[in-house]
C-alpha cells in the first residue's frame, strides 16, 4: 500500500472515531476513552485485593451489590504507583464485562471531530501500540485516545477476571 493510501485510509478511520471523550490525567499525560464505555465514575473505595493476580489487578470492589474488577492504569502502563487521594477516582466501563480502572484524576468531556483526531504514531516495531485509537487535538494539547477495550481485554486479564 503507498503511502498516499494508507494515509487516506488512515485518515477515514480517524474520521470515524470522532465523538464525545472522558478524558483523565496519568502521571501528568491527558488520556481520553469513548464516553459510550464508561458507565459511571466513583471516588476511590475500598478495594478487596485477589491474591495472584497480575500487578495491575488491584482487587476487586463491591458496586450495589455486583463484585467488579479494578485495575491501576498506571501499573498497567509501567508508571510509578503513587498514593491515592481525594482526586483518585474509579471510571468504570464496559468492556463485555464491568471493569473498574484507576486513574489520577478525572478531567471533562470533550466532543472531538474525527478530523482533529489523528493516527497512533508508529514508533517502531517493537513498541505496541494497538490500544491507541489515535492523538485527539483538543485546542493545543494532544490527548492520547485509548480503545479501552483493548487495553484491558488481554489474556492476562481475561485469565485473572475468570478467577475473580
Amino acid at each position: 500500500m503507498s503511502h498516499a493510501t494508507q494515509d487516506l485510509v488512515s485518515s477515514n478511520v480517524c474520521s470515524e472515531l470522532g465523538g464525545k471523550y472522558l478524558t483523565f490525567m496519568l502521571d501528568n499525560e491527558e488520556y481520553g476513552l469513548a464516553i459510550l464505555k464508561v458507565r459511571e465514575i466513583i471516588g476511590i473505595m475500598d478495594i478487596t485485593n485477589v491474591p495472584q493476580t497480575p500487578d495491575f489487578v488491584e482487587g476487586v470492589i463491591n458496586l450495589r451489590g455486583k463484585v467488579i474488577p479494578v485495575i491501576d492504569l498506571r501499573t498497567k502502563f509501567g508508571l510509578p504507583r503513587t498514593e491515592y487521594n481525594d482526586q483518585t477516582c474509579i471510571i468504570v466501563v464496559d468492556v463485555g464485562m464491568l471493569v473498574g480502572i484507576i486513574v489520577d484524576t478525572v478531567r471533562e468531556v470533550h466532543d472531538i471531530p474525527g478530523g482533529d483526531i489523528e493516527p497512533a504514531p508508529q514508533l517502531g516495531g517493537s513498541i505496541n501500540t494497538d490500544f491507541i485509537l489515535g492523538m485527539g487535538k483538543v485546542k493545543d494539547e494532544v490527548k492520547i485516545l485509548l480503545d479501552i477495550d483493548k487495553v484491558l481485554v488481554t489474556d492476562e486479564f481475561v485469565q485473572a477476571a475468570a478467577t475473580l
